[in-house]
């Protein structure tokens, strides 16, 4: 079963804020970025297949320079993406360097939120758990690999042959570009998304592929356009859904003890012997609650031991689930979003997605929902599913956030298919499944509530 080339045509739209790109180009020296990126003479640019023009040079460790079909060099990340072909800057203008943009955290590695307006609002406010789960139910299912494409090798004397040129089959109203917004700005953007059911994924403080998608869909769904650089504009939306995007959380008794397991095994026979599948630190349960990437929290509480109960620490504050009721689902695999209606056919949620691969592509077509399980069991059959290592029984994986398909299945009417959350939620949207349709723990949560038994999901390329 194959899929195509994993450079879809979402790419160019999904690259179009990837590095929170202005219109200000950069002046590139032969000294510095042509020697690894470009051989001719005079001063190049990156713009992007969306023809923005990136304001920084992304490390030798952040991208592989190519050569695409028609010749140009063109760097691509480590997940076969486009992030910007090199050109001449002759006809753009004579390049400029922007300065750097200076993250807001003081030496205390907090911010000074209350001079941009960001603050925080009193402790107390999330004492919830995060999923109220539905009966345990086994799933079975063939393994959800991570391994990354393959780029082509040879660097930039390789071969490549992108899509981007494509236009998208269903092009959403396109997202404007950002221009130099700090970590907590950019925060506050991913968490009014969030709050509107319009997921950006992992909340981190960084631009992305998963938060232009988001911005598109929010703009379909609304009909308005949506300014993120209008930090007052974003903020005011903030305090009519929900209040400041950080606020501050209390580490309970309970947080503190777990249950924990001090990793998660790759064999699936190992994997079986755990009583649960659950998380591996305080930091990951954490992180997860609050839809926050675990490096993030780390850096908004510099030193702070997350395993002490009573300690106060600074967190996003994502808001309550959405709500309403699913009529049918589109999963998008040229965007890597799932998009779900209500019966009116109006848009009301939008999640980053990994759907299918090359080797295992998701179906095509319309299948439906068979039924929906929070908190699943895994049963691994190598007669049905692959082959894991020297596995060769069934293998049955206790639920737990760190299980295969994370807490909750979404069974499909094709057999062994379903929407699944993930153990990995920052590889949304960048890594492949088998197949399946994988979202964060959390995004899979909501729409799991949103959905019963009978909705159509429709694939499309």
């Amino acid at each position: 079963m194959k899929t195509g080339s994993i450079v879809t045509t979402a790419t160019r739209t999904g690259l179009s804020l990837l590095a929170a790109a202005g219109l200000l180009a950069v002046e590139l020296t032969p000294a510095s970025a042509q020697e690894g990126y470009y051989r001719g003479g005079g001063d190049v640019i990156l713009v992007t297949p969306n023809g923005e023009i990136l304001d920084y040079m992304p490390g030798q460790d952040e991208v592989r320079a190519m050569r695409d079909h028609r010749g140009r060099t063109v760097l691509v990340d480590p997940w076969g993406n486009v992030v910007a072909t090199v050109m001449p800057s002759d006809g753009y203008g004579r390049a400029r360097r922007r300065q750097s943009d200076v993250d807001v955290y003081s030496n205390d590695g907090y911010a000074d939120y209350g001079d941009r307006g960001y603050g925080y609002s009193e402790p107390g406010e999330f004492t919830g758990t995060v999923p109220d789960y539905r009966e345990p139910a086994p799933v079975e299912r063939e393994e959800l690999r991570d391994n990354l494409p393959g780029l082509i090798d040879g660097s930039e004397q390789a071969a490549y042959d992108p899509q981007y040129d494509e236009p998208l089959r269903q092009p959403m109203p396109p997202a404007l570009s950002v221009k130099g917004k700090s970590r907590a700005e950019i925060a506050a953007l991913q968490v009014f998304l969030d709050r509107e059911g319009f997921s950006p994924g992992v909340i981190d403080g960084k631009m992305g592929s998963n938060v232009t998608k988001a911005i598109e869909a929010w703009q379909q769904a609304t009909g308005e356009t949506l300014d993120p650089n209008n930090t007052e504009d974003i903020l005011e939306r903030l305090r009519f859904n929900g209040g400041l995007p950080i606020t501050t959380y209390t580490i309970t008794a309970a947080d503190a003890a777990g249950p924990y397991v001090a990793s998660i095994p790759e064999d699936y026979a190992h994997k079986a012997m755990l009583p649960h599948l659950s998380f591996t630190s305080t930091t990951e349960m954490l992180g997860e609650k609050f839809h926050m990437d675990e490096n993030y929290l780390r850096e908004l509480n510099p030193g702070v031991d997350f395993s002490i109960p009573g300690t106060i620490i600074k967190v996003i504050n994502p808001g309550p689930n959405k709500a309403g009721k699913v009529a049918r689902i589109v999963a998008d695999k040229s965007r890597k979003q799932v998009l779900a209606y209500d019966a009116a056919d109006k848009l009301i949620a939008a999640y980053p997605s990994t759907i299918g691969s090359s080797d295992t592509p998701s179906p095509s077509g319309i299948v439906s929902v068979e039924r929906i399980a929070f908190d699943p069991g895994y049963t691994y059959n190598p007669k049905i599913n692959f082959q894991q290592g020297a596995n060769d029984k069934i293998l049955t994986l206790q639920p737990g956030p760190n299980g295969p398909v994370g807490t909750v299945w979404i069974a499909l009417s094709k057999p062994t298919y379903g929407i699944h959350g993930t153990p990995d939620p920052s590889k949304i949207g960048k890594t492949q499944s088998h197949g399946c349709i994988r979202l964060t723990n959390w995004d899979a949560t909501e729409l799991g509530k949103m959905v019963s038994k009978g909705v159509t999901v429709e694939f499309v390329d």
